[in-house]
């Protein structure tokens, strides 16, 4: 399958009329077991980002040449579609071209850019945002500069927790206009604030995080929501699933005796070893 092709799938989705929840994946394996498991959409975050590349906290201390590398790991491991978060884009909007460049070439499907002030500045005790003109700025950057039309870009902000609801809302208009093809918003937690921001919306919506009062899907499909992020637990249970294997040899367990192991056969599908043994056999003789 080619990338035009998953780009289109993840455009049918959010032009669809289902909410859908999609993988978080951070490498190769995780999003063939997602695709496995019949997910729609893989989703790699910044935050995964920086725990797969660097072992380290959300703290945009990653470089887009980093991420970029990464994402192409991931889409050249099978047919998922990957939706994946780029910060603020690496910069400013010139920055931000540059960035729609790098990663339409790794093969995503779909990509947010956020108006964040990030890396957060020298003394600042709490996150800021940009500008809406500056917003404005960068959402039409990255619009101008696909090549593949079928990608998507995703306005993203946090304003709803951050300045306001006017403000989100405000936003929201203003990235309306942009050419973008979905609406990503962080911090919304009530169903209130999610009526409001639909209210104004002209585009799809995608929720970076469920509270309590937004996990019913048909709800939030009625408010025009087509993804809704669930976390990033499972590079959560990797880690920690290593530590318990680790820990379990380091305290003397043998590795016969030891459990939460794949089951048979799994890793051989995981890794596609049958096409590599049949490409052996022909090609090596």
């Amino acid at each position: 399958m080619n990338v035009t092709e998953r780009r289109l799938r993840a455009r049918a989705v959010l032009e669809g009329s289902a909410c859908i929840h999609p993988a978080s994946v951070h490498d190769p394996l995780s999003a063939r077991i997602a695709e496995e498991l019949g997910f729609e959409l893989g989703m790699f975050a910044g935050s995964t980002a920086s725990l797969a590349i660097l072992g380290a906290p959300d703290h945009i201390l990653i470089t887009l040449t980093e991420f970029a590398a990464q994402c192409r790991r991931i889409t050249r491991a099978g047919s998922l579609p990957l939706v994946v978060d780029a910060d603020h884009g690496y910069g400013n909007a010139l920055n931000v071209w540059r960035t729609v460049e790098e990663l339409e070439v790794a093969g995503i499907s779909a990509m947010s850019v956020e108006d964040t002030e990030l890396p957060r500045p020298f003394g600042a005790e709490q996150p800021r945002l940009i500008s809406i003109d500056e917003g404005v700025g960068k959402m039409r950057a990255a619009v101008a500069a696909k090549v593949d039309k079928s990608l998507c870009i995703l306005a993203r902000t946090g304003a709803m927790s951050m300045t306001g609801r006017d403000d989100c809302l405000a936003r929201i208009r203003a990235y309306n206009d942009t050419g973008t093809d979905g609406i990503f918003l962080t911090g919304v937690t009530t169903r209130e604030e999610l009526d409001a921001a639909a209210e104004v919306a002209k585009q799809p919506l995608v929720l970076g995080a469920l509270t309590p009062a937004l996990t019913d899907r048909d709800y939030l499909a009625s408010r025009g929501v087509r993804i809704a992020l669930q976390g990033h637990a499972p590079s959560q249970a990797a880690a920690q699933a290593i530590h318990a294997t680790l820990k379990a040899l380091r305290d003397g367990t043998p590795p016969s005796q030891l459990t939460g192991l794949p089951e048979k056969g799994a890793m051989a599908r995981w890794t596609r070893e049958a096409p590599y043994s049949e490409a052996m056999k022909r090609y090596l003789g």
